[in-house]
Parts: C-alpha cells; structure tokens; sequence
C-alpha cells in the first residue's frame, strides 16, 4: 500500500488547521466580542464553505490562484507557483474547514462571563492579557472541539482538493483522492486499507476530544 496519500494528507491537515487557528480564532473573538457595520456580512460568508458545493468553491479559488488569475500572476512575478501544488491542497482545506473553527470558538467566547473579563481589567490586565488568562482558558473546550472537527475536515477534503491541486500521484494526492483512484481502478483491497486509515485517524481524534471534553477546568 503507497503510504504517501496518508503522509501527505496528514501534513496539509495540521498545516490548514494551525493557519485556521491562527486566523479563525481571532475572528471568532471578533465576531462574539464587537458589533460594527457589516458584521451580518462577514458571518453569511464565514458559513459560505460549508453550504456551497466544493467544486464551486474549488473552481473560485482556481481562478483566484491560478496563472492567469490575480494571486498566481502575483506569485508568478516573484517565481512562485500555488495552483496544482501541496500548498493549493493547504489552500482548500483551510477554506473548507476554517468555518468549524470560527463558529466553533465563536460559540465558547459567546458563553464566557463578561464579569470575569471586566474583573480582571480592574486588575490593570490589558485585553491581550485578559484573553489569554481569561477568556481563552474559560473558552478552551469549544476552541479545541472546532480545531479537531477542522483537522477531520480538512483530512477528508476532496471537491476543493481537486479543482485547485489536482490528482498528481506522488505530488497533490491526497487521501481521499487516492481512494477515489483505487476504486475508480477496481483495486478495492488497496481502497479499503486507505479508507480504514482515515476512519482510524479521525475515530482516534474524536475519541481523544470526548475524553479531553470530560475534563474540569
């Protein structure tokens, strides 16, 4: 069995899930936190991913990074390349999974006792002080349930995958991908060992969520 769909599929997933993290929980702070004009706007596209289908999504992001569009012709001109590659696989599953983390963390921050938060302003903690040592740690369950539903998500792209990094054995096949190829090339055996692979790592996650989710504060 050719391990390298697994390998690859592992590091697009904890790459895509660090950048989610880096980007969706500040928005989702933001989000839960201030009320400003076109905040409604913002949310209806934080959701966007998850409601349109992949191939639309994976087919806007091509013309976006592709040569021809605005961010591959800027790439192009300092002698990078992004579409059909590892990181236009990072791309589509941060796109595809970002909205797990925001909504996920926006939901933690929401439940968070403002009382605490002004408490410890009172205390001269400024607000980056008071999200680290406050809000951040009162919010921690929902932060980390939204970053493994994120991983499993991005572990499991394919439409977005497709359209913007292909299906280039050995270079941007992906897990997923390679499970298609194998049962569109009736090699069932391979397919099911590739698929066992997935279901394992995402029921070893899950599992390991629920019993962090048990734990006290």
């Amino acid at each position: 069995m050719d391990l390298f769909p697994v390998w690859l599929s592992l590091r697009v997933s904890l790459t895509a899930t660090a950048l989610t993290l880096v980007v969706g929980v500040p928005l989702a702070w933001l989000l839960a936190r201030r009320r400003f004009p076109g905040r409604n706007l913002l949310e209806a596209a934080v959701v966007l991913p998850l409601v349109l289908p992949p191939t639309v999504l994976g087919y806007y992001l091509l013309l976006a990074v592709g040569r021809r569009g605005p961010v591959g012709q800027a790439l192009a001109s300092v002698g990078l390349e992004l579409a059909f590659t590892w990181g236009a696989a990072v791309l589509a599953a941060c796109v595809g999974s970002i909205a797990l983390v925001i909504k996920s963390a926006q939901a933690g921050f929401e439940t968070v006792d403002r009382q605490l938060e002004q408490a410890a302003r009172t205390l001269g903690r400024s607000e980056w002080s008071v999200f680290w040592r406050v809000t951040l740690p009162l919010a921690w369950r929902s932060v980390l349930a939204g970053t493994v539903l994120a991983f499993c998500r991005a572990l499991g792209e394919f439409g977005i995958t497709l359209m913007v990094a292909g299906n280039i054995p050995g270079r941007t096949q992906t897990l997923p991908l390679a499970i298609y190829d194998r049962v569109q090339a009736a090699q069932m055996d391979e397919a099911n060992a590739l698929a066992l692979v997935a279901v394992g790592i995402v029921g070893v996650l899950l599992f390991v969520l629920g019993r962090l989710a048990r734990l006290r504060y």
